[in-house]
């Protein structure tokens, strides 16, 4: 068994930057056709799939809301006909704090745009694409909750981290419904990752350098230190494991 993924078929959702990006680049290092997917920031998505095309691989862009459920439909409809299969990974990487917010002052729009682009993208996006895995009898799906989801992420973020709990639960569910189909659904829950827009946006550098300190490896992680493991999950070495959690965050939280 490897990590070769020639003849695959990858969907990574929010892979214009950050994580999504190191992992679409290295799923299509490893083989895989890659569809790249962007809300806002087409620039740094037409960069992704340059690198990747650049290193040899194939990989196509897509502008999608995955909140809104006929652009998740025309999105993977769009993957299957640019590649001319159905989708065999996908790998739900778009979602978003939104904003810090005090629950004092959270509102239902709020609450609605947090839940919306962290779970109700990620249960929709595999609702669409399990009929064709169950087709095949065969798929792998990566769904990204937080370590957050633990324990309650930073000042303003207890809807977010509700969220990202509840992709963990979601993706539990779903790995016992579909395993009969030869599918799988892990799940990832990175730490302090930088390099990411993330942090560039909610997290101060005294904020920053006080998280690293506590962590036990003593450094941030780096969007490849996440796609290491999404490749892991996606391949032949990870086919007897399903509905679990893998932890990213150099100690940070051991469990």
């Amino acid at each position: 068994m490897n990590t070769q993924l020639h003849g695959k078929i990858a969907l990574v959702t929010g892979s214009n930057t950050g994580i999504g990006r190191a992992i679409a680049v290295l799923l299509a290092a490893n083989g895989a056709k890659v569809g790249v997917t962007y809300l806002n920031g087409k620039a740094q998505g037409e960069e992704t799939v340059e690198i990747i095309r650049q290193a040899g691989g194939q990989a196509v862009l897509f502008q999608a809301d995955v909140t809104d459920l006929e652009q998740i439909d025309k999105l993977v409809s769009g993957v299957e006909e640019a590649f001319g299969g159905t989708v065999d990974i996908l790998v739900n990487n778009a979602g978003h704090l939104v904003q810090r917010c005090p629950n004092s002052e959270m509102t239902e729009e709020l609450y609605d745009k947090v839940m919306n682009v962290n779970l109700k993208s990620t249960v929709f996006m595999c609702k669409r694409v399990l009929p064709g895995m169950k087709a095949t009898g065969a798929g792998r799906i990566v769904n990204m909750s937080s370590v957050a989801a633990h324990h309650g992420g930073g000042p303003g973020s207890s809807i977010y981290a509700a969220s990202k709990a509840a992709v963990g639960s979601y993706s539990k569910g779903l790995a016992k419904e579909v395993a009969g189909d030869g599918i799988t659904v892990n799940v990832v829950a990175p730490g302090f990752i930088g390099q990411t827009a993330f942090h560039d946006t909610f997290t101060s550098d005294e904020a920053r350098k006080a998280t690293v300190s506590g962590i036990p490896l003593k450094r941030e992680g780096t969007p490849e230190d996440v796609a290491g493991a999404v490749l892991y999950l996606v391949s032949d070495l990870a086919s007897y494991l399903t509905g679990e959690t893998i932890e990213i965050n150099g100690g940070m939280l051991m469990r």
